[in-house]
C-alpha cells in the first residue's frame, strides 16, 4: 500500500533543538523494538537534518514549520527509507502493517548500513524549493549530467554568488528546471579561473536515475 503522494553542522544542531520538542516526531524506544513504521531517532534526526542543512541553509527550518491548515510535514523511517510525509497521513499509516506498507509521501533517501544518510534523486522536488545554492546548466551539459556526469565549467550558464567549496547545490536547466543535485568541486570564485574542462560540480544524483535504476530506486527491502 502507497500512502501519499552540512557544511555547517551547528545549523542542524539548532534545528534539531526544535524538532525533539515535538515528541510526536521523535522515535520512542517501542517504535524501535516494534522495527514499525516510525519516527526517527534523535541521533537519526541529527544526520539526517546536517545532510539537508548542506543544501537548504538556514531553509532547513522551513520544512518542518506548520502549514496554514494546522497539520505539519515529518520525517518517517520505513524498513531503512525515510520519508517526508504529513502527519496527518503519518498518523493514518500506523494502522497498516509494516509488511504491508510500501511507501507513503516523499522518499528523500535512506540510511546505510553504517548510520550514514544518503539522498536519493525523489529528493529533488524538496531540495530544489529549498536550496540555498544552485548551478544552471547550458543546454549542452544537460545530457551528460543526466547520463550521469560531472559538471564541467564550458557546461556551466550560471552559478550562485559566493558559494563555497564543498557545498551542496541543486543542478538547474537554463529554464529553471531542477535536473539533479551534487557537491561543489570549488568556490564560485575558484570555479572562474577553472579550464573549461575542469570540474565544478560533482553530480550526487540526477533525473536519469529514474532510468537508469529503476529497479533499485523504488525498491523496499
Amino acid at each position: 500500500m502507497i500512502l501519499g503522494s552540512s557544511s555547517r553542522p551547528g545549523l542542524a544542531s539548532k534545528f534539531l533543538r526544535t524538532f525533539v520538542r515535538r515528541r510526536d516526531l521523535i522515535g520512542s524506544a517501542a517504535d524501535i523494538a516494534t522495527e514499525r513504521m516510525r519516527p526517527l531517532t534523535e541521533q537519526e534526526t541529527k544526520v539526517l537534518f546536517t545532510k539537508l542543512a548542506n543544501y537548504t541553509g538556514n531553509s532547513l527550518k522551513n520544512l518542518i514549520a506548520p502549514l496554514d491548515d494546522g497539520d505539519r510535514f515529518c520525517f518517517r523511517l520505513n524498513r531503512d527509507r525515510v520519508y517526508y510525509v504529513r502527519l496527518s497521513i503519518a498518523n493514518i499509516a500506523t494502522s497498516i502493517a509494516r509488511d504491508k506498507l510500501l511507501s507513503l509521501g516523499t522518499c528523500i533517501g535512506k540510511f546505510t548500513k553504517t548510520g550514514k544518510f544518503r539522498l536519493h534523486i525523489t529528493a529533488l522536488e524538496i531540495l530544489s524549493e529549498h536550496a540555498r545554492w544552485k548551478i544552471w546548466v547550458r543546454p549542452n551539459g544537460e545530457m551528460p549530467f543526466l547520463y550521469g556526469g560531472n559538471v564541467v565549467k564550458a557546461h556551466v550558464g550560471r552559478w550562485s554568488d559566493d558559494c563555497p567549496e564543498h557545498q551542496g547545490v541543486v543542478v538547474f536547466n537554463m529554464n529553471d528546471t531542477p535536473l539533479g543535485f551534487g557537491i561543489t568541486a570549488r568556490s564560485t570564485a575558484e570555479a572562474r579561473r577553472l579550464d573549461p574542462t575542469g570540474i565544478t560540480c560533482f553530480r550526487q544524483a540526477d533525473c536519469g536515475e529514474y532510468l537508469r535504476d529503476e529497479d533499485n530506486l523504488f525498491a523496499t527491502t
